[in-house]
């Protein structure tokens, strides 16, 4: 299959389903729109119409079919302080120039920075989302008459019970529709989508944000510009590769970067704040039967059909119903089995991804807690292999004696590699093989170095054999112990 037939068969091997979860998916941007539009202290507008932007653009141009990017809170918490400083039309130049970023850095292929990232960490980072999405349906669940409960329990009994009868439809969507229609028949008083602020009247237009084009305006939105980029990067390729896990398929990662940026230039250019992949939003595509690019496609285009079209529809939706769908995605995304493997899972990996979920639900910023996760796990890895070093010395006598060195020697085992030399009993000669090990860095040449020093100093004659073509360079370059007339024998010698 070339790019142009996957292409077409990622658009067109799941109409039906793909036209359904896409209707449940714009319902449930709406909140999220809204309410990140506060954070970002700008009118509700800007957030709908981004997330009607992001999700048609990226329907088009990233590299995950089915997922759902959007306005977001990782994004809306870096804007406030911009808006309130220099107004709105500073952030849609930043969005702007956040998308060129993104661009840049597809094309630059970061995308594969992901490999840094450990499954614990991944882990952590989901745990953390599901937390984080219950938590903003609170508000929604304190304070609340006798009838929001009993409507938020209807609806997830038809979310949960009716894909035992029948999945033609997506039961979210039945949810919806069988609530608003109870609520507006009997006439309920509940907080309702009209409830969260004013809907948009008219289409967005496009045009250039008003602002000056200098220098001046580059040195206020930049550091903006690259902080929305790097976050908006890092929760959309985290989300991909959750979706590319639940769907057991894989996404171009350096495609998706690309397409994020061409998204949040066309928000910037119609109004609208920056985003990125929503994984809550993905996982009810994904789990209401949501699999192609027209499933995001759908999103962006109904949620607009019902802001213009359908809005006197969309005002009467009860907030319980929409606050259920959010449980279910709560519930759903959330690894049950993490707190079974805490115990079987070594214990640096179950701390990583405690860590990771802690930091993320302390700050409710996901780039923090991935940050840290992703460090301790380094270090943690680099505590691992460096006690894997090993060094066994030998007396093969007439005063010399023999040292076999193995493993991974780099600025963490430098220390350790030291040690394990005995530097009391000093032999006439002394040999070191390094065939079983490899030299990564230049603490590790210089852990070779004082060792080799110090039994010269001592008076030892000392070699070193076995060294493979990439530590032979290193040791040339670097070592203080070898000189241009005197290299150490490479392996095989």
């Amino acid at each position: 299959m070339n790019k142009i037939q996957k292409y077409q068969h990622d658009w067109l091997m799941n109409i039906r389903a793909d036209i359904l979860s896409g209707m449940v998916v714009a319902l449930a941007l709406i909140p999220e729109a809204i309410g990140f539009s506060v954070i970002a202290g700008v009118d509700p507008k800007v957030g709908l119409f981004a997330s009607v932007a992001i999700a048609c653009v990226t329907a088009i141009t990233g590299g995950r079919p089915g997922m759902v990017s959007a306005a977001t809170a990782s994004t809306a918490v870096l804007m406030g302080s911009l808006v309130r400083e220099h107004g709105v039309e500073y952030l849609f130049a930043a969005t702007l120039l956040m998308g060129l970023l993104q661009i840049l850095a597809g094309f630059l292929k970061l995308g594969r920075l992901m490999r840094f990232v450990s499954r614990s960490v991944m882990t952590g980072f989901v745990n953390a989302l599901a937390i984080l999405i219950f938590m903003a349906q609170l508000p929604e669940l304190t304070n609340q008459p006798p009838s929001t409960y009993i409507m938020i329990a209807a609806a997830l009994a038809i979310i949960y019970l009716l894909p035992r009868f029948t999945k033609a439809i997506p039961s979210p969507l039945v949810a919806i529709a069988v609530l608003t229609l109870f609520t507006w028949w009997f006439g309920f008083h509940v907080r309702t989508v009209s409830d969260l602020g004013e809907m948009p009247s008219s289409l967005p237009v496009l045009a250039w944000p008003d602002v000056p084009f200098n220098l001046d305006t580059l040195r206020i939105i930049f550091p903006y510009s690259v902080a929305l980029a790097a976050v908006g990067l890092l929760e959309s390729l985290l989300t991909a590769q959750i979706v590319d896990d639940m769907t057991e398929t894989r996404s171009n990662k350096s495609q998706e970067c690309i397409g994020q940026g061409a998204s949040n230039i066309v928000a910037g250019l119609i109004g609208g704040m920056g985003g990125c992949a929503m994984i809550g939003q993905s996982v009810i595509n994904i789990t209401s039967g949501g699999r192609g690019r027209l499933s995001t496609f759908v999103a962006g285009v109904f949620l607009l059909i019902l802001l213009l079209v359908l809005d006197d529809i969309l005002r009467v939706v009860p907030m319980a119903a929409l606050v259920a769908i959010m449980i279910m995605v709560s519930i759903g995304t959330f690894s049950w089995r993490s707190i079974l493997d805490l115990k079987r899972n070594p214990p640096s990996s179950s701390f990583v991804m405690l860590a990771t979920v802690v930091t993320v639900v302390a700050t409710h910023d996901l780039s923090k807690g991935v940050l840290v996760g992703v460090l301790l796990s380094g270090v943690f890895f680099a505590g691992k292999v460096a006690r894997m070093v090993r060094v066994e010395a030998e007396d093969i006598g007439a005063g010399e004696r023999f040292f076999r060195v193995e493993g991974q020697i780099f600025f963490a085992a430098a220390d350790s590699f030291i040690a394990r030399f005995d530097m009391d009993d000093i032999p006439a000669k002394v040999v070191i093989d390094v065939t079983q090990a490899h030299f990564w860095d230049i603490s590790s040449v210089g852990a070779l170095d004082k060792v080799v020093l110090t039994f010269r100093r001592k008076g030892s004659d000392v070699e070193v054999r076995g060294l493979n073509a990439a530590s032979a360079d290193m040791m040339d370059r670097f070592a203080l112990h070898t000189d241009p007339d005197q290299h150490a024998l490479p392996a095989g010698h």
